[in-house]
């Protein structure tokens, strides 16, 4: 791989936006030849990024993967941590600094959090991916897709309950067979056991069963989606027109990167995969029976996988110190799995050869993405991390430590469990201490000690922010040592797929989380019971709840023990391969604050330059 070092270095750090427009990106058919993608995998974008087609995995089946190091944190401040910022530095130093063939894996990020109160996701200072307005904004569109086949999806299952309402079985039969079976229907006839290929062939009562879902409006699971934090869409009502003769329910919307489609996208291994999964989506249940009714029921999962075609490409961008980035899915952490994808570390992992090193990011603190990671993506992937970075500030320690304890506090307690809990999983945790420019060095170096006494594999002080990946080369040196040990820890799960899933949300809440006991309101009770007995209760558990606590009360900082952590509802992800409990209060779409980023984003007319995005 062919890199480059920073050559200017501005003090102070001028605005991220201002470093990203100073650096001409490389041609990305350049950083795509130099990581070893051939020019007929590689589907052009613009000059500066592209998509990778899937036949890169075919043709290097029989290459050695690479070390795989996850990068995670700490409980964070509002803000952040640097997380992103910590994994971009990180691999300039790999690459540009220490000369290893590197690869990064980075979600795309929401348009939420980019117009709402966290600003843009592709890192910070001089440890950037660009370029940046292009990946925090539309980049190839893979957000759209996702939102389109979503909302078809519930239009989908709106639609048909109309229909169902309005017609007779022999009318529904008669409109749904004008043309001859299509696929999707020939899946759903096998799946009644009728083996007849003609519709005229079909009895009364086949075509009964074939035509009429009986969805039970009580049991919808699917709520449409839009990739803005809009808090006055979280309940509304449809079917108002007159045309809908009555039809109203109840229903609302979530964010975007929450549906159901986006998690598949992040977990799905090809394109015959994803159209299977789509296809297992849950939508309702059968009035009466309790049969859970798919997107395949509905006849529209083959329309969804066309909608995706493109999306299940890995996007190909760079750093600024042009180490190549997959830029790929964008699932929220607090409300989904929280990893970039399982296709992005696959192609990763082979381009980057035995030697190489791979960086993934999970989002937020490790209670919840680097669980997530290695109960949910690891069993999709079949990978494995060689090490995972801790992403440590003395903002959020000093958070966590109150304004009695301090630094020290917030380390002994919130860093020291998050420590403990990435060994639970036998991996090697390397803190990476995200220097901030008012920073001392007593404190970073009481920290770096701390760190190692609660088990650290080691403790770096890391300056990417400011000074590139030349700021973090002794994080490399300390990732690249762990990876390399020789007798490593055995790599574990903390409960088997046959567990039930209620015990399962336990084993989370109480080792992860450190609750003292679980409850679950009836909904949530009922719904666990009718998951078990369709066939789901083998299922991992993707938790969704607040970031900013271990506990459900984002107020709560530390490391708060002893809780009740409360379950007030299940969803279920099929098609994704997960069940998700709500906890307390968490919303399915995020709400804009009073004075939100978009306030500093604009266009200057006269240059066509964005500015004020961070």
């Amino acid at each position: 791989m062919t890199f480059r070092k920073l050559k200017k270095i501005e003090r102070p750090t001028p605005a991220d936006i201002d470093i990203a427009q100073s650096v001409a990106p490389l041609p990305i058919d350049e950083v795509a030849a130099a990581a070893g993608i051939a020019s007929s995998e590689l589907e052009l974008y613009g000059p500066h990024k592209a998509k990778v087609r899937l036949q890169l995995l075919e043709r290097l089946a029989d290459a050695p993967d690479g070390h795989l190091v996850v990068v995670t944190g700490i409980t964070p401040t509002r803000f952040g941590e640097g997380k992103s910022t910590t994994t971009v530095g990180l691999s300039q130093a790999l690459g540009a600094h220490a000369g290893q063939r590197v690869f990064t894996c980075v979600r795309q990020p929401s348009q939420g959090p980019t117009f709402g109160i966290k600003g843009g996701a592709a890192g910070g200072g001089y440890a950037q991916v660009i370029p940046m307005e292009e990946f925090n904004l539309h980049l190839t569109g893979d957000l759209h897709a996702i939102t389109a086949a979503n909302n078809l999806l519930a239009a989908a299952l709106d639609a048909r309950m109309f229909h169902e309402a309005t017609q007779s079985d022999e009318a529904l039969y008669r409109r749904l067979t004008e043309k001859p079976f299509s696929l999707v229907m020939r899946r759903r006839l096998a799946k009644l056991g009728i083996d007849k290929t003609e519709a005229v062939a079909l009895s009364p009562e086949e075509r009964r069963r074939f035509a009429r879902l009986d969805i039970d409006p009580d049991t919808i699971a699917v709520r449409r989606v839009l990739d803005v934090n809009d808090r006055f869409l979280r309940g509304i009502r449809v079917g108002m027109a007159e045309t809908e003769r009555g039809h109203q329910r109840d229903t609302g919307f979530d964010i975007t990167v929450a549906s159901e489609i986006m998690a598949i996208l992040a977990l799905t291994t090809s394109l015959s995969d994803m159209r299977e999964r789509l296809g297992r989506i849950v939508v309702a249940a059968q009035r009466g029976t309790g049969e859970p009714i798919t997107a395949d029921d509905l006849g529209v999962s083959g329309a969804l996988t066309v909608l995706m075609r493109d999306a299940i490409m890995p996007n190909l961008m760079q750093t600024l110190e042009g180490t190549p980035v997959f830029v790929h899915a964008g699932p929220f952490a607090n409300i989904a799995h929280g990893n970039s994808s399982v296709l992005a570390d696959r192609m990763a992992l082979k381009l980057v050869g035995g030697d190489g090193y791979v960086l993934t990011e999970a989002g937020f603190g490790a209670d919840i993405g680097f669980e997530k990671f290695v109960h949910i993506k690891c069993r999709a992937s079949g990978c494995r991390p060689a090490a995972a970075v801790l992403v440590v500030t003395l903002r959020a320690l000093e958070m966590h430590g109150g304004p009695e304890g301090g630094v020290r506090a917030g380390a002994e307690s919130n860093m020291a469990r998050h420590i403990e809990n990435v060994r639970k999983f036998g991996v090697p945790c390397i803190v990476a201490l995200n220097r901030f420019r008012d920073d001392t060095d007593e404190a970073l170096q009481t920290v770096c000690a701390v760190a190692r006494a609660h088990g650290a594999y080691d403790a770096v002080v890391a300056a990417h922010f400011g000074e590139g990946g030349a700021g973090a080369v002794a994080l490399a040196e300390a990732v690249m040592r762990a990876c390399n040990e020789p007798h490593p820890p055995a790599f574990r799960m903390l409960y088997p797929l046959a567990m039930n899933l209620r015990d399962k949300v336990q084993v989370i809440a109480r080792e992860i989380y450190r609750a003292k006991e679980v409850t679950f309101a009836p909904e949530a009770e009922r719904k666990l019971e009718w998951y078990e007995s369709r066939g789901y209760g083998r299922l991992p558990i993707c938790v969704a709840k607040t970031q900013y606590s271990f506990s459900h009360d984002p107020a709560r900082f530390g490391a708060p023990t002893d809780f009740v952590l409360p379950i007030r509802d299940v969803r279920l992800s099929a098609g994704a391969e997960f069940v998700y409990p709500l906890v307390g209060s968490i919303q399915t779409i995020p709400g804009l604050p009073t004075r939100p980023a978009f306030y500093d984003i604009d266009l200057d007319p006269m240059s066509g330059r964005i500015v004020g995005m961070s």
